[in-house]
């Protein structure tokens, strides 16, 4: 895991940043993607990580291990703009399949498994066998891939305080990134089934609202004092500040199946902290919409993915997933024009939705012969090579004509 800071407008860092048109003020933001493991023969899971991760390290990639043996994590380092992020997410893709493919196995970015096996083994750290011991068959279960964004904050008070401003537009990351629609050879009816899945954590889903870090602090303690879980590591609220580190860490999306749906959603995470960040500075509170009506929208959001309905959490009346991104954007739009990523984050958005988000990609394969093969073919061609949206930000490309918001 990378330290993280805000940078020193004096360091090189901030330097490189300004350097790319940014204000050395932009927070830093670094992605955590999780990946399946594949027999590229049978195409289904193999738990075969430790292999996988000793051949990253002879290639120079920091790979982690993941709750189960069919799973790795992969970090890029710290990043301070968006043309540096997109270079060490395909840096770490890349290298990535390398690794595996020296293991004799490929990667799978999805928030589930299509495939139809049982289920895997714990990895063999003491961490996760001491969670299968506490917790079972849940986490007999449990077996998914998210994407993990961090950004920079200043302090432990503020990410509290900004995940209270973050929660509300949880719903709207989450249908904006649904790639798990299959599940065990089957369609589940949801765009994500991770988050159904994932849910079943006893920290997990939007948070609460909290009033202070001591209130938050008080809650993690009593759910580790009860024995609900282990230690704050085990706090997987969909937005949460680090326990050891000064970011916020928002936790909501499937693992994307392109390089430029996880650069958009760091793009977009790293924008929405920052404008949160500034709205707890300014004293504005963050919107008191009741817990009933996010975890509402966060349902309905991991049922119909991008192109369905929605519910508006502002007030509670039903709405499409297109309007509620449009707004996300519009709130969002004077942080990604001070990064100069505005043009870029909309026409990605544009060119994700003309040919088909993780969901979207997953179910048109799926439909062909309805044959899981197709599946993970699709999603093994799009991991490192799916089409791109070249960067845009700091002037750096010509941008097209971004859409009314």
């Amino acid at each position: 895991m990378p330290r993280w800071h805000r940078p020193n407008p004096e360091s090189p860092a901030a330097a490189a940043g300004a350097g790319h048109g940014l204000p050395t003020s932009a927070p830093t933001v670094g992605v955590e993607e999780e990946f399946f493991l594949v027999d590229p023969t049978s195409e289904r899971l193999t738990a075969s990580n430790d292999l996988v991760v000793a051949a990253a390290a002879r290639l120079g990639l920091d790979m982690d291990y993941e709750l189960k043996r069919t799973q790795v994590e992969v970090n890029t380092p710290v990043c301070h703009n968006s043309t540096e992020l997109r270079a060490r997410v395909v840096e770490g893709r890349t290298i990535a399949a390398a690794a595996a493919r020296e293991a004799h196995v490929g990667l799978l970015a999805s928030g589930v498994s299509p495939t139809l096996q049982q289920l895997a083994s714990v990895t063999d750290v003491p961490r996760y066998r001491t969670m299968a011991e506490r917790y079972g068959r849940l986490v007999e279960e449990q077996e998914v891939c998210g994407c993990h964004v961090h950004v920079g904050v200043a302090d432990h008070e503020t990410a509290v305080l900004v995940c209270n401003h973050v929660r509300v537009w949880l719903p709207t990351l989450l249908a904006a990134t649904a790639n798990s629609p299959l599940h065990r050879g089957r369609d589940t009816g949801y765009a994500s089934w991770r988050a159904i899945m994932a849910s079943r954590w006893p920290c997990a889903g939007p948070p609460p609202r909290f009033t202070s870090a001591e209130h938050y602090d008080a809650i993690v303690a009593m759910m580790i004092d009860s024995g609900n879980i282990l230690d704050p590591g085990m706090v997987y609220w969909d937005v949460r500040p680090s326990a050891h580190l000064p970011t916020v860490e928002v936790r909501v999306s499937d693992v994307p199946a392109t390089v430029d749906e996880t650069v958009l959603l760091a793009m977009l995470v790293r924008a929405l902290v920052a404008t949160a960040e500034r709205e707890v500075r300014e004293g504005i509170a963050a919107p008191p919409v009741a817990d009933e009506i996010v975890h509402a929208a966060y349902l309905c959001a991991a049922r119909e993915g991008s192109t369905g309905r929605a519910v508006d959490v502002f007030t509670g009346r039903p709405t499409t997933a297109q309007q509620s991104f449009r707004a996300f954007l519009r709130y969002l739009g004077p942080q990604l024009e001070e990064t100069g990523d505005r043009r870029c984050a909309v026409a990605m958005w544009e060119a994700i939705l003309a040919r088909g988000t993780g969901a979207m990609l997953q179910r048109r394969a799926f439909a062909r012969r309805h044959a899981v093969a197709d599946v993970v073919g699709a999603l093994r061609r799009a991991f490192v090579d799916g089409p791109q949206t070249p960067p845009l930000s700091g002037g750096a490309h010509p941008a097209p004509d971004v859409p009314a918001l």
